[in-house]
């Protein structure tokens, strides 16, 4: 299982960066994906996620900012951050969940940072 995560970088306050999470390895289909992050010092928080049937969630802090989409072909998810803070300086990390009848499988990225500049 691999989760291949790209686009993080460095932006100025108001800015605009675009996650991609590649996977391979696991059913797509079968899975929820999330956009996590970790700042220093602080517990990892899930920042917004995306069942198979494409129905998102977002953390109250990134509502109105952030959109997650995936593409279920490409087996891929993206996270669109928009009018970036600099609060949203982290590491982030892509997530894939799937739940079966006995067990929960969650997998992660490898993390990408994102430094957002006042």
């Amino acid at each position: 299982v691999q989760l291949q995560a790209s686009g993080g970088g460095l932006a100025q306050a108001g800015g605009s960066l675009r996650l991609s999470c590649a996977a391979s390895g696991i059913d797509f289909l079968m899975n929820s994906m999330g956009w996590h992050r970790q700042s220093p010092g602080k517990e990892r928080v899930q920042v917004a996620s995306i069942t198979s049937g494409g129905i998102a969630n977002y953390a109250d802090s990134v509502k109105g900012r952030f959109t997650i989409s995936r593409d279920n072909l490409k087996k891929m998810v993206h996270l669109q951050m928009n009018s970036l803070k600099p609060d949203d300086t982290a590491v982030y990390y892509c997530n894939a969940v799937s739940v079966g009848l006995t067990s929960v499988k969650s997998y992660w990225g490898q993390g990408t940072q994102v430094t957002v500049s006042s």
